[in-house]
């Protein structure tokens, strides 16, 4: 927490489908000061993204209505959205599935459990 880029004006999307989840990772984004929108499937995260053009996304891989991946990957195709930050965030493991978020356009790959104060230094250093 120690990092010296301000980030009191960075909006973060969270995609994630499960409440509980989605709260302790927008209490813990918004304790470091980001401002922080959300999405529980696909389909919203697009919405979100395209209307708000947040700064970050954090994108749960396994989300319904439209999966992770194929959201990135709608997201992409607009153009003001080609720079904005995409986070995978999943519990696979396996390289397949990182290889898999990256190719659909995501910047950094995080499994889960998130150690927050870890992935506030990623997302430091993705901003910077």
């Amino acid at each position: 927490m120690g990092e010296s880029r301000d980030i009191s004006g960075v909006t973060v999307v969270i995609v994630e489908d499960h409440d509980d989840a989605r709260y302790m990772t927008r209490m813990a984004l918004e304790g470091y000061g980001y401002k922080v929108l959300e999405a529980a499937d696909g389909q919203r995260a697009i919405e979100v993204a395209l209307n708000d053009r947040p700064d970050v996304i954090l994108m749960d891989i396994s989300v319904p209505v439209i999966d992770g991946l194929t959201a990135t990957k709608r997201i992409r195709e607009d153009a003001p959205m080609r720079e904005t930050i995409v986070v995978a965030l999943t519990a696979h493991y396996e390289a397949q599935y990182r290889a898999d978020a990256l190719a659909a356009g995501c910047n950094a790959y995080v499994t889960k459990p998130i150690d927050f104060d870890w992935l506030n230094g990623l997302l430091i250093s993705l901003l910077a």
